[in-house]
């Protein structure tokens, strides 16, 4: 390379690397200097993301951008940020002890290959918290956590991010002279690509277990853990595949009309509407309706629902607050208008009536049985006049009569919502039901 325009992306302007005389991660993190000089990335576009651990200390080194998260989370974070910026160079390092507690995200990310580059700082312990035993522990080691010697099996990092899917996967040491250009290798690879690399905790693992260079490699034999590519299967990287089928999905769908506030409202204070049904009975729907009407109307609304898990079983229940300023809290602690259209949706809101405010009107169908109450209780066959019209419209009928009887703001509104957000067949019902609810109100007064 001839008169390189960077020389070097590490620094001690903030503090010397802290590690242990003889560790490994000084190893990895020059190598990791070495290969971004070697591809002359611009350090305004790499970011170097780590957790807690030892390997963690390292991103103040960098003249790059850094981000330093929670223990076992720097994956999650660098997904995020090349997700949210794909021309990013975005390295990631991470000790095995990170792996073990993020272990999901590290199946997840080579799973979907998001081009992250992962750098796995592997001693074989948890160096930073004392040398407890970690995924990558080996059988018989000794740490703090495992003064006998450790029972378990040591994880395949390499193995396990292939079986996941990685498209490119390499184990090496911190022995290899071949280290930084391993490194450059991974970050220019167009998805997911990690290096797992064995290195020495002197202070813990290495020392507690008379681990020096030689029984490094005789661990890999004995574990029949070799070195090199261990997975080399280039595929489209994961933001490439979803901006592609974002835009084949983009044009397919249905733009929703904007909501144009073209009718008036006869509100000068927020109040809260509460329906509630049976699952299947088209009550949320019914509910957004008339919260896109409140808005035609020139109000601010909000919408909050309650529904089991459960699909056509249990009750559906609908918040909406309709109001001409602000909403700064979006629950009803008494609402001033409770519709009920079913047992199951009584047997949901039955303990509210005790509390009900003496200017509530409860519009509820005639077959119900309600609790005593202080509101004013208005009962009327909701669901027998649907039947006529729209057997799903009973929420319908009874949002018309409400607004008829209450003056909030006109049905033209919500007939205007119902044309604009519904299908023409579904549209027409509705509209019939909403002059069968004007039909209902009629005798109120």
């Amino acid at each position: 390379m001839s008169d390189p325009r960077y020389t070097s992306y590490y620094t001690e302007e903030r503090a010397a690397l802290p590690f242990c005389p003889g560790c490994g991660h000084t190893k990895l993190v020059k190598a990791l200097d070495k290969a971004l000089v070697k591809l002359q990335v611009d350090p305004a576009e790499v970011v170097i993301v780590t957790d807690i651990g030892c390997i963690g200390l390292a991103d103040r080194n960098f003249t790059t951008s850094a981000f330093h998260g929670l223990h076992g989370r720097s994956i999650t974070y660098a997904c995020g940020l090349k997700l949210a910026r794909p021309e990013l160079t975005v390295v990631t390092l991470m000790g095995d002890g990170a792996c073990g507690i993020g272990g999901t995200h590290l199946l997840n990310v080579a799973r979907r290959n998001i081009g992250i580059t992962l750098l796995i700082a592997n001693n074989f312990n948890y160096g930073m918290t004392g040398g407890q035993h970690s995924v990558t522990s080996f059988h018989d080691g000794v740490t703090a956590s495992t003064p006998w010697g450790n029972v378990e099996r040591p994880m395949d990092l390499c193995a396990t991010a292939a079986a996941a899917g990685a498209a490119w996967v390499y184990r090496t040491t911190t022995y290899e002279e071949n280290l930084a250009d391993v490194v450059a290798d991974a970050i220019e690879q167009p998805g997911f690509a990690m290096v797992d690399v064995w290195e020495q905790c002197t202070a813990y693992y290495a020392s507690k277990n008379k681990v020096k260079k030689s029984r490094v490699y005789e661990l890999l034999t004995e574990n029949d853990f070799g070195l090199g590519l261990v997975a080399d299967k280039p595929r489209p990287e994961y933001s490439v595949n979803f901006a592609e089928s974002f835009a084949a999905g983009k044009s397919a769908l249905n733009e929703r009309p904007p909501i144009e506030a073209g009718f008036n409202a006869r509100l000068d204070k927020q109040i809260g509407i509460i329906m509630a049904g049976s699952a299947g009975k088209k009550v949320k729907s019914t509910a957004t309706l008339l919260a896109r009407a409140g808005i035609a109307s020139g109000l601010v609304a909000t919408q909050k629902d309650d529904y089991p898990i459960t699909v056509m079983t249990g009750h559906s229940v609908s918040e909406v607050i309709v109001s001409p300023n602000r909403i700064d809290y979006t629950g009803i602690d008494h609402p001033d208008y409770l519709v009920v259209l079913s047992d199951i949706g009584l047997g949901h809101v039955a303990s509210r009536f005790s509390d009900l405010p003496p200017h509530c009107v409860v519009y509820a169908d005639e077959g119900l049985d309600l609790p005593d109450t202080a509101a004013r209780v208005v009962k009327l066959p909701f669901e027998a006049t649907a039947k006529k019209v729209n057997r799903l419209g009973a929420g319908v009928v009874a949002v018309a009569t409400l607004l008829t009887h209450s003056g909030i703001f006109g049905t033209d509104a919500l007939e205007a919502v119902i044309n604009a957000f519904q299908s023409e067949k579904i549209a027409a019902m509705n509209i019939k039901a909403v002059a069968a609810g004007l039909a209902l109100a009629a005798p109120l007064d």
